[in-house]
């Protein structure tokens, strides 16, 4: 059969336990398609096919044996800042080109028990810092709907590997908007869960209090699929919350009559793109009309959220990685002797980004500053949770647009590292309360590019975000639209 790789999860997985087709033509059929439109968007770092198709032969005995998930046989990217056994993990950095981890991250063992098959680890930017995946040592991404635009980040290569029927569905990692924000830009649907709700074991760290793998997907109804395999406490990660596995997509096709949507008036903001805020809008007066009442509410501390978020997360990063040191493992630069070792290894195997927010927390975090940087933006941190508590007493979901913007030219924010912060300004409060968000597609601007809206649900309640993503996408056929590539 042609055009597999166009297909989601869902349907494939229907398609391979009826025996319909096998794993490996499935297999064929993306790698075919990654041949042809890989040279242009360049969302790979690290291709598998021999490792692929051991994994189709795997998932071909499962569904002969009756064994089979619905991820058997289903070809998934992964980001490359999640180790994989024997397979390369960069984090898109010089200073890890060659690293081979020597074990299997605890999201990965899970899609390998479920019989997944990897097609490769996709491009970001490095160490998950960035909006744009034009900060990969490794080149950049392109956005599969106009080849001079960013796909976003630090996801973008994951996302537009997705958009681009390079896999079928892919992971993430979200930081302060990392899945989400790309999701948007690619016109596919990212899921940030809840914080602790995924293990962290396997993920190289950035930010540790924000970091949180999640899927990028073609529908919700897959979002909800990958999430019932990765989800679920795990004792390798002292920050995995002891839930118990749910079945995510048991609140998929139920009415959203009755739930309670809130708009909170500061993701409405000046500088927001007329298009995306016109679309978002569209999007809740259609769930209105699906009878879910609109409050507006309010998120005070919102204003505060990018100045607290690049205190925090660079704080982290400082300390995360001052691991790299050319000693254990990684690039190694010799030097005269230990410390001009370490000077070297990190100048060299560093870029730009990753200096600049390694310098700012570490200046956040030393003597004299920490109260007035560090230990105010803990405090802020906390209001802001508070704000989502709050606004969670009167509403069941809050809607706002994902970005303040479709995506933007490659290298047109480049130069100035604070516009490129704003990039985030909707998606860094999620990260910083702990709470579960999606986005999905919502419209296309008048260059055709797509625009996401963004549910966010209450802490472990991926359920009703799920519920009235589904509902406004099967309404609507945002979707199933494809970029021409």
């Amino acid at each position: 059969m042609d055009n597999l790789y166009s297909l989601d999860i869902k349907t494939l997985s229907n398609m391979l336990l009826k025996k319909e087709i096998k794993p490996a033509e499935l297999v064929e059929d993306i790698y075919k398609r990654i041949q042809k439109v890989e040279p242009l968007i360049r969302a790979y770092i690290t291709l598998t096919p021999e490792e692929a198709k051991k994994s189709a032969e795997v998932a071909e005995r499962l569904i002969l044996e009756e064994k089979a998930t619905t991820l058997t046989g289903i070809p998934i990217a992964v980001k490359d800042n999640i180790c994989t056994l024997g397979i390369k993990t960069t984090c898109a950095s010089r200073i890890l080109e060659n690293f081979i981890p020597p074990y299997e991250s605890t999201v990965t063992e899970r899609l390998l028990k479920a019989g997944y098959v990897l097609t490769g680890k996709t491009n970001m930017d490095e160490f998950a810092m960035g909006s744009s995946t034009e900060n990969s040592a490794f080149g950049v991404t392109r956005n599969p709907w106009d080849l001079q635009r960013i796909p976003g980040g630090s996801s973008g290569g994951s996302a537009a590997a997705v958009s681009a029927d390079e896999c079928i569905a892919a992971l993430g990692s979200d930081t302060g908007g990392s899945i989400r924000q790309p999701a948007a830009l690619c016109g596919v649907v990212g899921l940030k869960p809840t914080y602790g709700s995924i293990s962290r074991y396997g993920l190289v760290a950035f930010a540790s209090s924000l970091d949180q793998i999640g899927p990028i997907t073609k529908t919700v109804f897959d979002a909800a699929i990958i999430m019932n395999f990765i989800a679920g406490h795990d004792p390798k990660d002292s920050t995995s919350a002891p839930y118990p596995p749910r079945d995510f997509t048991k609140a998929l096709g139920r009415e959203i009559k009755n739930l309670k949507i809130g708009i909170p008036e500061e993701y409405f903001i000046e500088g927001t793109d007329r298009e995306v805020k016109e679309a978002v809008l569209r999007a809740v007066r259609l769930l209105n009309t699906m009878g879910a009442p609109v409050i507006n509410i309010s998120l005070p501390h919102t204003g505060y959220a990018v100045a607290t978020y690049y205190i925090l997360a660079t704080s982290e990063a400082s300390s995360n990685l001052a691991r790299y040191d050319g000693v254990k493992y990684g690039l190694r630069i010799n030097g005269k002797d230990l410390i001009d070792t370490y000077m070297k290894t990190r100048s060299q195997g560093f870029g730009d980004e990753v200096k600049r927010r390694i310098m700012l927390g570490t200046y956040a975090l030393s003597s004299g500053y920490y109260e007035a940087y560090y230990k105010k933006a803990q405090q802020v941190r906390t209001l802001i949770k508070r704000d989502f508590e709050e606004a969670f007493r009167s509403v069941d979901v809050i809607i706002t647009p994902t970005s303040p913007t479709p995506a933007f030219r490659i290298g047109e924010k480049v130069s100035d590292p604070l516009q490129m912060y704003l990039s985030d300004i909707f998606t860094i409060s999620v990260n910083l309360a702990g709470v579960p968000a999606i986005s999905i597609p919502c419209g296309f601007s008048s260059e055709g590019l797509p625009i996401g809206l963004q549910i966010i649900g209450r802490p472990f309640d991926e359920e009703t975000i799920l519920q009235v993503a589904h509902a406004y996408e099967q309404a609507t056929d945002w979707h199933k639209r494809r970029p021409e590539i």
